[in-house]
């Protein structure tokens, strides 16, 4: 049993240190919690404000291309969309095939955006001023590589 405890505690610092997952997911966690402090005065949260972005300035886009995009489960997005319609910031209607889904941006989903970009915009330069440019720059073109990968 006490080997095992010292097992344990080594494989829960060694994942702490070295698991790509945990650390990739514990930092998108911390700084989803500051663009939703930011955006708060919007009344928008992160990912809502990603999903308004993904939709805006276009006729409409297929949910199934907006969750790719995304990188998003479709019942996840599903969920968000129907949320998102609710508020009346979004229009889902059926693509030509009956199972597809049209997204587009109402009027009031772009005022959001308007309101919540320049909030946005100063959580975005607190992360870069943190990380610093270079880093930003690092972890972006590698974020990049491995979603074309996987």
């Amino acid at each position: 049993m006490e080997n095992r405890k010292l097992q344990d505690k080594f494989l829960r610092r060694e994942i702490g240190n070295t698991c790509v997952c945990f650390n990739l997911r514990r930092a998108a966690r911390l700084v989803t919690q500051k663009f939703d402090k930011a955006l708060r005065p919007s009344g928008l949260k992160a990912n809502q404000f990603s999903i308004l972005m993904a939709s805006y300035d276009q006729k409409g886009t297929l949910l199934t291309r907006m969750a790719k995009a995304l990188g998003m489960e479709r019942t996840t997005l599903t969920r968000n969309l129907a949320h998102l319609e609710k508020l009346e910031m979004v229009t889902i209607r059926p693509g030509q095939d009956r199972r597809e889904r049209i997204i587009t941006i109402t009027e009031k989903g772009a005022d959001s955006l308007e309101k919540a970009l320049p909030l946005w915009q100063k959580a975005q330069r607190d992360i870069v001023n943190i990380m610093g440019r270079e880093k930003r720059r690092e972890m972006l073109s590698g974020l990049c590589e491995v979603g074309r990968r996987l």
